[in-house]
This record gives C-alpha cells, sequence and structure tokens, in this order.
C-alpha cells in the first residue's frame, strides 16, 4: 500500500493515476472528522435570526458549518446576522461583499449549490456560470465576454435569471457573444448570427444576420424555420404505458445527499425523462444511486453506489449502457470508422481484392494500429505529436506520410480506383454511396447518416468530434448491434450542444432503441424530450435541501396539470396546453 501511494503522488501519468484510483476512496480525517480546521477555530461561532435547520450545533456556525450551507440558505444567514456594535463595524464591508458575492451566484442559477462543493464534481454548465458570476461582481466595463451554450443544465425556470444576468452585463458596457441553441436565449439576443446551412462539409457559411425579426424573415434559415413553428417535433400520438408484463426497475429508500426516501420506478420498455430544477437530485438518484448500483450488480464495478434500501427488477435487464457526450477516443487515431466496426469490414474487403492475395496481405496490413502496414514514423496516426512545457501538446501533419497514415505499399492495393487512405477521407454519405454492394459497410453508414452524421469523414479524428456528435456515433453503434439483451441506455443531457433539427433526429434515435426491446433513462431539460417522453419523473419541488422528492410522475400531459411542478408549467405550454397555465 505504500508503494501504490508513493507511485500515485510521483507519477506524472494520468493513465497510472486513473488505474490506482480504482483502489482508493476519501475517508474523512479522525483528527478533524473532515472538518480540515483545529478546534480552537471551530470553536469561534456566529449566530445569525434566521439560523438553518439540520444538523447544527446549538448557539452558533462555524466557518466550516457556514460552509455546509447553500448559496440559498447562506444568503438569508448572513442578511439576519447578529453582531454587537464593534462587531458591526468592524464586518460591515465585509458582509456587504459575502451577500453580493451570494447573490451573483444566486442569480445564475446555483443557489441550491453548497459552498463547500469540490469543483471536481462540478458540472461543464455549473462551472462556467459560477466563472461568470465572479465576473459579474468585479464590475469590469468595455469587456467582450464569450459564452459556450451557458445553459447546459439549467432548467428553464433558472433560465430567465441567467439571461437577466447576461443583459446585466451587456447594460454595464460590456460585449456578451454566446453560443447558443436555446429558444429563449435566441429571442432575447440584440444581434443573431445563423451559421450554415447544414453542418460540417456543409456549414461554415453565415446564413443570416441580424435583429431576431430578420432572421425570421430568412427563408433559407434552418433555426428561422424552427422559430417560426414551420418545423417542429411533434408531441406522439401514441406512447408506450407501463405494462406489468413488462415489469419495472425500482430503487426503494434512496436517501443520498438531499434525496428524502425516494422510491424510483421506472417502466420497463419505455422512455423515462427524469426532470426537475438545478439541484434537485436528478443526478444523484440516476447516476449516484441507479447506475452505480447496476454497475456493481452486471460489471462488478468498484464505485460505491448512493444510499438506498433496496434495488429490484435488475433481472429483467441485459446490460446497461451509459451514453454520454465524452469522446470516442482520447487520441487522433480513433475515428467513427474504428469506433462503430466499420473499419473492420473494411479492412477485410481490402484483404480480399486479388492484388492483396498476390502480395500476401491479411487484413492485418490495412490496421494503422499495428506494424506492417502503416506508416511508422508516426506509427498510423497521421500526425506527430509535439509536447509543450506547461502547454496541451500539439499535433502536426507526418511528413513522412503527408498524413495518410499508410506506408506506400500498402496505399498500393485499390478498391475502385481508391486505396484505403482515400477510403478514410470519404463522408458517411459518400461510403454510402460507394460501398452500396457491402451490406456490412452500407447499413451502418445508413444508420450514421440517419442520426444526422452523413457529413463527418470515416477517418475524422475523434478528438474534433463535438460532445453532440460524439453522443450520436454511440447511439448509432448501439442501433446497428443485432444484441437480443433488454439493455438500459442512460442519458444525461443528450441535447447539450445540439440544434432544434439534431434534437428532433435525436428523439427517433430514442424512439428506435425503445422499438428495438430496451429501456431509456433521460435526464433532460429540453422541453422537445420530455414532452416526446413516454413517462416523467418530476423530481423537486426546489433545489438543494428543499428538492429531492417526487413531484409528480406519469406521463407528460399528467405532468403539465400537477400543481408544484416547475416542469410542469412550461411543459404545458410545449404540449399546446396552455389552459392549464391560467388555471395555475
Amino acid at each position: 500500500l505504500a508503494n501504490l501511494s508513493r507511485l500515485f503522488e510521483e507519477t506524472s501519468s494520468e493513465t497510472t493515476r486513473r488505474r490506482l484510483r480504482a483502489f482508493m476512496s476519501p475517508q474523512a480525517c479522525e483528527a478533524c472528522g473532515g472538518h480540515r480546521l483545529r478546534e480552537e477555530v471551530l470553536a469561534v461561532t456566529l449566530t445569525s435570526e434566521h439560523q438553518p435547520s439540520g444538523d447544527f450545533r446549538f448557539g452558533g456556525l462555524s466557518i466550516m458549518d457556514v460552509c455546509r450551507l447553500s448559496i440559498d440558505e447562506a444568503l438569508v444567514f448572513f442578511s439576519g446576522l447578529q453582531l454587537d456594535e464593534l462587531g458591526e463595524k468592524i464586518a460591515a464591508d465585509v458582509i456587504v461583499e459575502i451577500t453580493s458575492r451570494l447573490r451573483f451566484l444566486q442569480n445564475v442559477g446555483l443557489g441550491y449549490l453548497t459552498l463547500n462543493r469540490t469543483s471536481g464534481t462540478l458540472s461543464g454548465g455549473e462551472a462556467q456560470r459560477i466563472r461568470l458570476a465572479t465576473q459579474i461582481g468585479a464590475g469590469l466595463v468595455g469587456v467582450l465576454y464569450i459564452l459556450d451554450e451557458p445553459s447546459i443544465g439549467l432548467h428553464a425556470r433558472d433560465n430567465e435569471q441567467l439571461l437577466n444576468t447576461l443583459e446585466g452585463l451587456r447594460d454595464l458596457g460590456n460585449t456578451v457573444l454566446v453560443v447558443e441553441h436555446d429558444e429563449e436565449t435566441i429571442r432575447r439576443a440584440d444581434h443573431v448570427i445563423d451559421m450554415g446551412p447544414g453542418a460540417g462539409a456543409h456549414g461554415g457559411e453565415v446564413v443570416a444576420a441580424g435583429s431576431l425579426a430578420r432572421i425570421l424573415a430568412d427563408k433559407k434559415s434552418l433555426t428561422a424555420k424552427y422559430l417560426r413553428g414551420d418545423y417542429q417535433i411533434d408531441v406522439p400520438a401514441d406512447r408506450v404505458g407501463p405494462n406489468s408484463a413488462r415489469g419495472f426497475i425500482e430503487v426503494l429508500g434512496a436517501t443520498e445527499n438531499n434525496l428524502k426516501d425516494v422510491h424510483l420506478k421506472v417502466p420497463l420498455g419505455t422512455i423515462t425523462c427524469v426532470t426537475g430544477v438545478s439541484g434537485s437530485g436528478k443526478s444523484t438518484l440516476v447516476d449516484d444511486v441507479l447506475r452505480r448500483a447496476l454497475f456493481r450488480r452486471f460489471y462488478k464495478s468498484k464505485d460505491r453506489p448512493g444510499t438506498f434500501d433496496q434495488l429490484r427488477g435488475e433481472e429483467a435487464l441485459g446490460k446497461v449502457i451509459v451514453v454520454d457526450q465524452s469522446p470516442i477516443g482520447r487520441t487522433p487515431r480513433s475515428n467513427p470508422a474504428t469506433y462503430t466496426g466499420i473499419f473492420n469490414h473494411i479492412r477485410d474487403l481490402f484483404a480480399t481484392l486479388p492484388a492483396s492475395k498476390i502480395r500476401g496481405y491479411g487484413a492485418s496490413r490495412f490496421s494503422f494500429n499495428v506494424k506492417g502496414g502503416r506508416c511508422e514514423k508516426c506509427q498510423g496516426g497521421g500526425v506527430l505529436k509535439i509536447e509543450m512545457n506547461f502547454l496541451p501538446p500539439i499535433y502536426v501533419t507526418c511528413e513522412s506520410c503527408n498524413g495518410r497514415r499508410y506506408n506506400r505499399e500498402t496505399l498500393e492495393i485499390h478498391y475502385k480506383g481508391l486505396n484505403i487512405s482515400d477510403v478514410l477521407e470519404m463522408t458517411v454519405d459518400e461510403a454510402m454511396t460507394f460501398f452500396r454492394a457491402v451490406p456490412k459497410i452500407c447499413e451502418p453508414c445508413a444508420t450514421l447518416s440517419e442520426v444526422g452524421l452523413g457529413y463527418l469523414k470515416l477517418g475524422q479524428q475523434g478528438t474534433t468530434l463535438s460532445g453532440g456528435e460524439a453522443q450520436r456515433v454511440k447511439l448509432a453503434t448501439e442501433l446497428t448491434k443485432q444484441s437480443r439483451d433488454h439493455a438500459l441506455f442512460i442519458l444525461d443531457e443528450p441535447t447539450t450542444g445540439l440544434h432544434f433539427h439534431d434534437v428532433a433526429r435525436l428523439v427517433d434515435v430514442l424512439v428506435r432503441l425503445r422499438a428495438a426491446n430496451n429501456t431509456l433513462i433521460v435526464i433532460e431539460h429540453n422541453m422537445d424530450i420530455i414532452k416526446s417522453a413516454d413517462w416523467v419523473i418530476d423530481l423537486g419541488p426546489e433545489g438543494g435541501n428543499d428538492g429531492g422528492r417526487i413531484v409528480a410522475e406519469g406521463p407528460p400531459e399528467r405532468i403539465a396539470a400537477a400543481p408544484g411542478s416547475h416542469t410542469g408549467r412550461f411543459l404545458a405550454g410545449a404540449l399546446g396546453m396552455e389552459h392549464l397555465l391560467e388555471d395555475k
């Protein structure tokens, strides 16, 4: 153990650290009980007219007790701080600074976060909004702020506060440039630049630019067609409801983090959306509790599941698959062709050519991962990695093979006039036509095209794919598998980075996965996905300590009519049930 600990501290390899982390788990310090400070420091306490509820000591809060408060609770606590006359003089300016910073964090929808939340547990959207709140607090003027999808992970209710914050930055005399797909953000922008018209090689042009009215008047803009309502994602005519024959996957007595004895009951064979305001406990319930419990059951995972009493119904599942937006590979060597398995069939095809048989070339000759046919200078990567001190590494095209990955002899083998490197330069749509006589290659290409990735090159570096593209490559791969096992798919905000048109395609993919005898659990804020689901489980009613309960569950129409459901208010509009909003 001592050697493993020393190796973890001294190694510079992230791979080694990741491997060793599997044998490690955090443990509270016995001396301080995890409070980090000595007893005499913790003896200093503050009292307030608004003492928070919970397991806090009587008579006041120590500095670590304060750090355990959520931002919302801390703001209330400091607004009623009880100090003597001297204390008020000393602390007046400090309290103003503390409360203003807490209010900035609250205004960007982060009121549910505790002050001692570690940065490694924050989502990308949460981290970005914390940085945004920091900039607002600085009060700078004449600054260009660039934000990439600040609405990630934000419930529709909290989006209003975020937009008010961005407008506040603008009103201070700054310029705010936002890359965004959220409809409300687009509608409230002063100037919109719409890129397209398509994706990949079919994009890269400014389709329309100007005010919202000018964008809406543009006939070519795909974005405008959705904003005008020419195109829309329809409410499904039929939904798949719970069925006692299919059964349920259930978690009883979940109490991890802010969950309050939650009984999760997901109908098998359906698309189930888990919704709720930010911080209501969605990821805790689905990922920390359900996913970890299932991974321990199916794959002997070392991750400790969150606290719960009982897991039921898992025997009906054959496997559990998490489809996230992480890259399909960590190096430029990975690409859609290798990830989906298409490249195996392409290599087999080249190995059957007469010229290959004459030279004795097998399928391995056409692999860029093993010696033989690849360029040895770049080892089949097509690029060379150059390490930069204190900076991320950069990649340059290999001068020996000019980025073609293979040696001269391998590139002399042609199929219909193209060598293996030329094939990797094809787009998915081009390959679908080129290999139409080879079903094992054509059919997976057709699936990739159906999920909206026809513009990708077969050999496109996996590190250059966006999160949404990587996720759809994974979904397409699952669609092409002829598995008879009943799989549970878990997706956490799959609409991140997706345009309205891409969301429509995603809905089609989810429906196809369900039709193949699978169950899908989707954590989502996007109303188009939620209204397309068969079943919705809405957590809340608020975030943090005021969340962690199931507010409503059932078909989307039932959620829209549920009193006290923030999701229901917005879902009613998406379902065309505006009369419910008047009732609420």
